[in-house]
């Protein structure tokens, strides 16, 4: 299951921070009505990840631009949830996010597939670390809405090690039997290969 990744605490000795990506998906000129008038400002939408499981987003705002992607950047740092992705590249399984009027479909993709997503999705599946996924966006297309249900989604995943602890089973009894088989022929074929190397 996806966790939220907020570490935090006095007196404990600080940890080296981790390096991570990150990716501007949105800029938007934004503007706020005063008594003396209108103020003019930007609003930035980024994602942060370290493509290794990690992933967070954030908003930020300022009169410039720097600024406004520095705060979002920090937001994002600040937000983050930690996926459990199946061998390193996908998901474990198929889910549906929402938030608003957006809804996202994601499943899990052989290796070579790459990512199939729109640029929002792109952007946090690209941070997140995962390499092959078919998705698709229905309803609201507003990119804000898009990151939102996309990791409502990814909050939802879990691994098969995760379920088997949560129903008391083994990790084979939770997965498909096709991949039950794919794991055993993989043993028995690496078997065969070292019977042959020991006869030469």
């Amino acid at each position: 299951m996806a966790e939220r990744d907020n570490r935090g605490g006095r007196g404990r000795r600080e940890e080296q921070t981790p390096e991570f990506a990150d990716r501007l998906v949105a800029i938007n000129r934004v503007s706020k009505t005063v008594k003396g008038g209108k103020r003019f400002g930007f609003a930035a939408l980024v994602v942060v990840g370290d493509q290794k499981g990690r992933v967070g987003f954030g908003k930020g705002k300022a009169k410039e631009v720097p600024e406004a992607i520095r705060k979002a950047t920090e937001s994002a740092k600040r937000n983050m949830i930690r996926v459990a992705l199946k061998d390193a590249r996908t998901l474990h399984h198929d889910m549906n996010g929402r938030h608003g009027a957006g809804r996202v479909v994601m499943r899990q993709a052989p290796a070579g597939t790459g990512i199939i997503a729109g640029g929002p999705m792109r952007a946090v599946f690209e941070m997140l670390g995962v390499q092959d996924v078919v998705s698709k966006s229905i309803g609201s297309q507003n990119p804000y809405n898009m990151i939102r249900a996309t990791l409502n989604g990814l909050q939802k995943e879990q691994s098969p090690r995760a379920v088997a602890q949560r129903r008391g089973k083994k990790v084979a009894d939770i997965l498909p039997k096709r991949d039950t088989v794919d794991e055993q022929s993989d043993v028995a074929h690496n078997a065969t290969e070292a019977e042959a190397t020991v006869d030469a």
